[in-house]
């Protein structure tokens, strides 16, 4: 069944990365510091998906987006400066469906660590953790986080556009993308699995329902009951551009393994991922994670913890640690 909510429902997930950190993070960097910090984010993290079930998506989103740009080091969470010419991050055009709920869980898991922990934890490492929870939280695996992560200085909406995945890109297109970030051919199809949650606006799939590639004609793989389903939701021109449709039409609360099977049915909702079957390279790792969950999972925690080494900031050269995330110290 397809379900198409507004986008007052949930939000998406998207995957990345940036250069080697230059010092190893660690699981026990906060040991001394702050030994009860994993405790701390797990109780705003739980509370916040008994309330809004889409800070699950949207954090793991949040996450991704930021280290696709400059690396982890929560530089998507500044606030552009009243009145400046250069905008945030958050501000990019790229960013602008980002959803609340992320910021907030992060904001609230903050707040809460500086009253136990006054000026020692960032909310890079913050991010990376509640990311983490969050994916547990709807069903996925559970994993070590790495910390040690540093805030960064620099967040430039001028910086997003040519890092972050579009919504029709080729495997080409992401392959030079993710391969510039440090990360395989398998880190690509595996973290696009983050895609068993979360949900897209019309405007990311609608021309692979009337003019795919220019041809006048629908993407010739969607499967037909679903190109008509989306289709009712989604007319060419001048639809409501608060619709939403989920990533994964089976089970879009859950995160589990079903997006992959998806693909194998014609049901991917962007071209991009439809695109990892279509393509021969990918299309044998779509068919293996399709079948077991569990590789699923294991393969989608080491990604993700390769992924949250990206670009990681070290020292008060290249980094800060911010006491509120969204404004520089």
């Amino acid at each position: 069944m397809l379900l198409i909510l507004s986008s007052s429902a949930y939000s998406s997930a998207k995957a990345s990365n940036i250069t080697r950190p230059r010092r190893q993070l660690s699981f026990d960097y906060y040991a001394k510091s702050c030994p009860q910090l994993e405790q701390l984010v797990s109780s705003v993290t739980s509370q916040q998906f008994k309330e809004a079930p889409v800070s699950s998506p949207a954090t793991i989103r949040l996450f991704f987006h930021d280290c696709f740009v400059e690396g982890c080091d929560a530089s998507i969470l500044i606030t552009s400066k009243p009145g400046s010419k250069n905008l945030a991050e958050k501000d990019a055009v790229d960013n602008k469906d980002l959803r609340e709920e992320g910021f907030e869980s992060i904001r609230k898991a903050k707040a809460l660590v500086e009253t136990k922990c006054p000026g020692v934890v960032s909310c890079a490492d913050i991010l990376a953790i509640a990311a983490r929870d969050y994916v547990h939280l709807a069903g996925g695996p559970y994993y070590q986080v790495t910390k040690g992560r540093w805030d960064g200085k620099i967040s430039m909406a001028s910086r997003v556009s040519s890092n972050i995945p579009k919504a029709n890109f080729t495997v080409d297109q992401l392959l030079k993308l993710f391969n510039s970030k440090g990360l395989s051919l398998e880190d690509l199809v595996v973290l696009s699995g983050a895609h068993t949650l979360g949900f897209a606006h019309c405007q990311n799939f609608v021309s692979r329902l009337y003019d795919f590639r220019g041809s006048k004609q629908p993407d010739p793989a969607i499967d037909p009951k679903l190109l008509k389903a989306l289709r009712m939701y989604c007319p060419h021109t001048g639809g409501n551009s608060d619709i939403v449709a989920p990533f994964d039409v089976t089970t879009p609360f859950s995160f589990d393994h079903a997006y992959y099977g998806n693909l194998e049915g014609k049901l991917g909702l962007l071209a991009s991922d439809q695109a990892l079957f279509s393509d021969p390279r990918t299309r044998p790792l779509v068919q293996s994670l399709a079948k077991d969950k569990q590789k699923f999972f294991q393969a989608f925690a080491a990604a993700m913890e390769k992924m949250g080494s990206i670009g990681a900031k070290r020292g008060t050269k290249h980094g800060e640690k911010r006491k509120d995330c969204s404004m520089h110290i």
